[in-house]
């Protein structure tokens, strides 16, 4: 089956005001808890003013929001960031240099249920990054045996910690993934003609 999707992307104000619409694929896609959704919205505006934010939606014809991904500039003082290289000083100060020196923190991507297995969220992650000029993109998943970490390790992601708890979130083991930049290339969606606020494909 095809899929024709555009990719939109987003600046930051644009993106706080997509919030609300990017909150319902984030809800149906992770099911969190109804009150973390409220922390979650605000977290996300928060993101769109750090260094560098880049965000990219995929869009069908019909204008309906299906995936989002987006990310910035990792840097000292930002919470995500300070947790991890903390943790990696202790144990790998050199995979903390190497990894995290120069990176771009992806922070989330999402696609709808009904939507995955398209080729959504590889087209989406390989127009986020493709301009970065940082030298390796970061991000944590849910360990085990998931589709998000096949996506990710075909994308060039390896793991850098893995079993790593969060402040405040004991009860969900996560893994810490990082690749080079640019990702690596794997089939994914054809890209068909352009527009000017972003690409369309078929997968």
């Amino acid at each position: 089956m095809e899929t024709e999707i555009e990719l939109w992307e987003l600046a930051g104000q644009a993106f706080v005001n997509a919030v609300p619409a990017l909150m319902e694929i984030y809800s149906a896609a992770m099911s969190p808890p109804r009150e973390q959704v409220f922390g979650r919205q605000a977290i996300m505006r928060q993101h769109a003013a750090y260094p560098l934010f880049h965000s990219v939606t995929a869009v069908t014809p019909e204008g309906d929001a299906v995936g989002f991904a987006y990310g910035f500039h990792g840097r000292a003082g930002q919470w995500w960031h300070d947790v991890v290289t903390r943790e990696l000083e202790r144990g790998d100060p050199s995979a903390a240099r190497r990894w995290f020196a120069d990176s771009f923190e992806i922070a989330e991507v999402h696609v709808l249920p009904a939507w995955q297995g398209r080729g959504i969220g590889r087209a989406v992650l390989h127009r986020l990054t493709a301009a970065r000029a940082e030298r390796a993109a970061v991000l944590s998943t849910h360990t085990g045996r998931t589709p998000a970490r096949s996506l990710y390790g075909s994308l060039g992601f390896v793991d850098v910690l893995t079993d790593f708890y969060f402040p405040g979130s004991p009860e969900q083991a996560f893994a810490i993934m990082a690749a080079p930049l640019p990702l690596r290339r794997r089939g994914g969606p054809r890209r068909a003609a352009g527009r000017s606020h972003g690409s369309r494909w078929t997968g």
